[in-house]
């Protein structure tokens, strides 16, 4: 067990934590799979995916990059259902979550904070609350049309109260019909995305703490086992809750230190992170916690990659000083640029660049101009993310100036 010589990797365990995404996990691998085989071609290597076995979703890979050959079990942490549950909403609740939720940020003042930070993000958050009014005031208007309307041949109490109810039922038919294009608008899953850590004001959702600690016991058992690597990967929110996992894994004694040459070595890979619209609002005391336990630890190895090309992503903030947590000794996250711009030819980036919610995604995709991150060389290659990336330098633009009104931490 542990590390073939000079950090290379043989056989590598891969936990993949998704953001708030209602979607099975089968779409990671085939995402994976397509994804991969482009890269392949670019890039000059080979991934062969193959069926896992195990009560976990996920897949097995067999690569040849830089001519060695390394195995990578992948395994999904699913928490989609718990998203499916919190997005089994109808219409009027929609909105009555939409009001919740900007109530919460406008009146804790986390919006005003945020808004110093990123814009992009901030308006990617308002981005739903745009549409879901327009909406509302595209069926209010045509209903209210159609009522008067009928209301010229309605002589009677009797009849303009059928109208009103007629113009009552179409504004909720168009109501209905905008919920069923959401495919388009994503309004309504973007609503309940932001909804959903803020219904709880930053704390952690009751039905995820219990999931959280499946998923530090599956990491756990995996510290144990015959690889030289295991390695987390958080997606946009499942970024933050990467972080809360670890941070308990490491303070359980459930991860050796990285000298320790009998067992695998810890990874932690966090992409398109959005820590700050969690860590921003009052009660995420237990997330800013983790934030200041994480960032000190020797057990892992912590990169952290965004992109100013994803206004869907606290681009190149360092979660842990925007956050105010950050103590003297602060080790982690080396905070790089996957510099969509010039990893993707003009031609790619042009047809890329208007798809925010694409562009969101593309850390798990190919790269047709490649530089120092490629996802799959990651998660299925020779080296270990320290090895990796140990001497890369931080971007020179992140920014580290914290903006949090609140920096209270849990004990």
């Amino acid at each position: 067990m542990g590390i073939a010589g000079n950090d290379e990797v043989k056989r590598r365990r891969v936990f993949y934590i998704p953001g708030y995404d209602p979607i099975p996990p089968r779409r990671y691998r085939e995402l994976y799979r397509k994804e991969g085989a482009k890269q392949s071609d670019i890039s000059g290597y080979d991934l062969t995916l193959s069926p896992k076995s195990g009560e976990r979703f996920g897949w097995s890979v067999d690569a040849q990059i830089d001519e060695r050959q390394t195995r990578s079990e992948i395994d999904v942490l699913v928490w989609s259902d718990i998203v499916q549950s919190s997005m089994d909403a109808g219409i009027f609740k929609t909105y009555w979550i939409l009001i919740r939720t900007a109530w919460i940020y406008i009146s804790t003042g986390a919006l005003g904070a945020l808004m110093k930070l990123r814009r992009g993000p901030v308006l990617a958050a308002l981005y739903p609350v745009l549409i879901l009014l327009v909406q509302l005031l595209i069926a209010v208007g045509l209903s209210w049309g159609f009522y008067a309307l009928l209301g010229v041949w309605a002589k009677t109490a009797l009849l303009k109260a059928g109208a009103g109810v007629a113009a009552l039922l179409l504004g909720y038919g168009i109501l209905r019909w905008f919920k069923r294009k959401d495919g388009k608008f994503f309004a309504y899953y973007l609503m309940h995305d932001y909804g959903y850590s803020a219904r709880w004001r930053g704390a952690e959702p009751p039905e995820l703490i219990a999931r959280l600690k499946e998923f530090q016991d599956d990491i756990a058992e995996a510290m144990t086992q015959d690889w030289d690597e295991v390695l987390i990967v958080g997606h946009s929110s499942g970024a933050h809750l990467g972080v809360s996992v670890l941070a308990n894994l490491i303070r359980g004694g459930q991860v050796p230190a990285r000298d320790t040459d009998t067992a695998p070595k810890l990874s932690f890979l966090t992409l398109g992170q959005v820590v700050p619209m969690v860590s921003y609002l009052p009660e995420a005391k237990i997330l800013r916690r983790d934030l200041a336990y994480l960032c000190t630890r020797d057990e892992l190895f912590w990169l952290d990659v965004t992109a100013p090309g994803d206004p869907c992503s606290f681009a190149l903030c360092d979660p842990v000083k925007v956050t105010g947590v950050a103590p003297d000794d602060q080790k982690w996250p080396l905070v790089i640029s996957a510099a969509f711009t010039q990893a993707l030819s003009p031609e790619l980036w042009s047809t890329l660049k208007r798809r925010f919610f694409r562009l969101h995604f593309q850390y798990l995709c190919a790269f047709d101009r490649p530089l120092s991150y490629d996802y799959f060389k990651i998660t299925a290659g020779p080296q270990t993310l320290a090895e990796r990336f140990q001497n890369h330098a931080p971007t020179p633009s992140r920014i580290d100036t914290p903006a949090n009104t609140y920096t209270e931490m849990a004990l």
